[in-house]
């Protein structure tokens, strides 16, 4: 079946012209429409649109274009980022029958290396969340057991692309949104340096840690799609002028003389044994293939969690402001302006974006900026010192993704705090500002679920672990497995 296919391998039948755009396409929406109903990664699919760009596709493969490095490939979209002519809901209420006016840069990248962009995916709510169960929408499931939630807030990229649904998807990652559902629906997710991908387009959570990437069946994928999104734009200021490697060229399968950081904070006390075997498994493997192991200490880790929810909160009250019911989106009218924008909001955001919008306005307010905004920040640059300090004597660093496998869904609904935990091995990579990719290390017993590996990169190391995971993924049967759902 083509929609079970990897990118590149779409790509050379589509080159050699064994198979259509269309075909392609095709399988992905009959995919949808056999497997979407229990899972929920779509919120909304134009199909008539994707088989149109299909068909412009054969068109071009027909008169020999062969520059385009993802002619005819079928990806999808978290909705969050902007898609001209398409919903742009952030999963929420509050945004109403919102089509946006214009794309974002990466999708004019996507759409420029021959893409077809379809489908919007879901997410926890403004893309705040562990899970995907903050959608105003409905949850999504995860492939490998609809009992279970698929990661957040990309959990509808993850979900699609691990049940086949797509070839590849984008989603954001602010403090582990790539990484975590990555882990656990078994697919790979790649979450660039600050800077490498354009966030013009993308929904603002929280400025200074928001950063789109790619979730893809295997690591050569990744680094196609890391390749056609990556680059300076004039459009974001926060974007960096650095050239954009060839990433393929990175996939060696040559380990030797690359040194594997082990930070003893990350292997903690409450980690699932399973997940803990796995990983140490993982770490010994990449001695096997000639990586040599250092342990390393990154003494800020336990202030991580508490930085990241007071900076991410602070940020997205600012940026939220903007749904006020006025401009755009969803308006519930009142007596006054005051009225109108407490009852717009109340009605239009959920549980969680208002806990922490409230959580945000408090740490900004006056008497509080110094004790706890303020403070994080300092916090926030001794955890960057303390991974610039350990890639002064790595070259990565190995850890685990989540402390556990994917739990039931609703398990952690009531308790916002053992929610916020799941980003523990995540959020510092944000903070920081530095690049991570998870990718599969194993399975838990009884029952079957996803286990991830998540390797940390200096700033603009993508190339080292793009090798370090390819040559990983390549000696090891882990990303060839498929959920029950997909493949049944």
């Amino acid at each position: 079946m083509l929609n079970q296919l990897t990118t590149s391998h779409l790509a050379a039948q589509l080159a050699r012209r064994e198979v259509s755009a269309r075909q392609a396409m095709q399988a992905c929406l009959d995919q949808i429409e056999r497997v979407d109903g229990q899972i929920h990664a779509f919120l909304s699919c134009d199909a008539a649109d994707a088989l149109a760009q299909a068909d412009l596709a054969d068109q071009a493969l027909a008169s020999g274009a062969t520059s385009q490095p993802l002619l005819g490939i079928p990806i999808a979209i978290k909705d969050v980022i902007a898609v001209r002519g398409q919903p742009l809901t952030c999963a929420s209420k509050i945004t109403g029958n919102f089509i946006s006016p214009y794309s974002a840069t990466v999708i004019e990248k996507l759409r420029e290396a021959g893409a077809i962009i379809f489908g919007r995916l879901n997410l926890d709510e403004f893309a705040m969340g562990s899970s995907t169960e903050n959608s105003a929408f409905g949850a999504t499931r995860n492939p490998w057991d609809t009992t279970r939630i698929p990661g957040g807030s990309s959990g509808g990229s993850a979900a699609a692309v691990a049940a086949d649904e797509c070839l590849a998807a984008l989603g954001s990652d602010t403090g582990g949104s790539i990484r975590q559902p990555a882990a656990l629906c078994g697919c790979v997710g790649f979450k660039p340096t600050y800077g490498r991908v354009s966030r013009y387009g993308l929904v603002a959570f929280a400025s200074s840690l928001d950063q789109i990437g790619t979730f893809t069946k295997d690591v050569r994928d990744a680094a196609l799609l890391l390749r056609a999104i990556s680059g300076p734009d004039p459009r974001d200021s926060t974007s960096v002028p650095q050239p954009v490697p060839d990433y393929s060229a990175a996939l060696t399968g040559n380990l030797k003389g690359l040194k594997l950081g082990l930070a003893r904070e990350y292997m903690i006390g409450g980690l699932d044994p399973q997940v803990s075997a796995a990983v140490q498994t993982a770490v010994r493997h990449f001695e096997k293939l000639g990586a040599e192991i250092v342990e390393i200490s990154l003494p800020h880790t336990d202030y991580a969690v508490a930085t990241y929810y007071i900076v991410a909160t602070a940020e997205a009250s600012s940026n939220l402001a903007r749904f006020d019911g006025i401009r755009y989106g969803a308006r519930v009218d009142g007596t006054d302006p005051i009225d109108l924008y407490s009852k717009t909001r109340g009605a239009g955001f959920g549980a969680e974006v208002k806990r922490r919008i409230i959580l945000g306005t408090y740490v900004l307010s006056s008497g509080y900026y110094d004790a706890y905004y303020l403070r994080a920040q300092k916090v926030r640059t001794l955890i960057r010192r303390d991974f610039l300090l350990a890639f002064e004597k790595v070259d990565a660093i190995v850890t685990p993704t989540t402390p556990a496998a994917a739990f039931k869904a609703g398990e952690k609904s009531g308790d916002p705090l053992q929610m916020y935990l799941s980003d523990i091995f995540t959020i510092s990579c944000n903070l920081a500002g530095i690049c991570g990719v998870s990718l599969p290390c194993g399975f838990t017993e009884n029952p079957k679920l996803p286990i991830g590996l998540q390797l940390l990169g200096k700033p603009f190391g993508e190339e080292t672990l793009l090798t370090l995971a390819h040559a990983y993924e390549q000696t090891t049967p882990w990303h060839l497995e498929k959920p029950p759902l997909a493949s049944g």
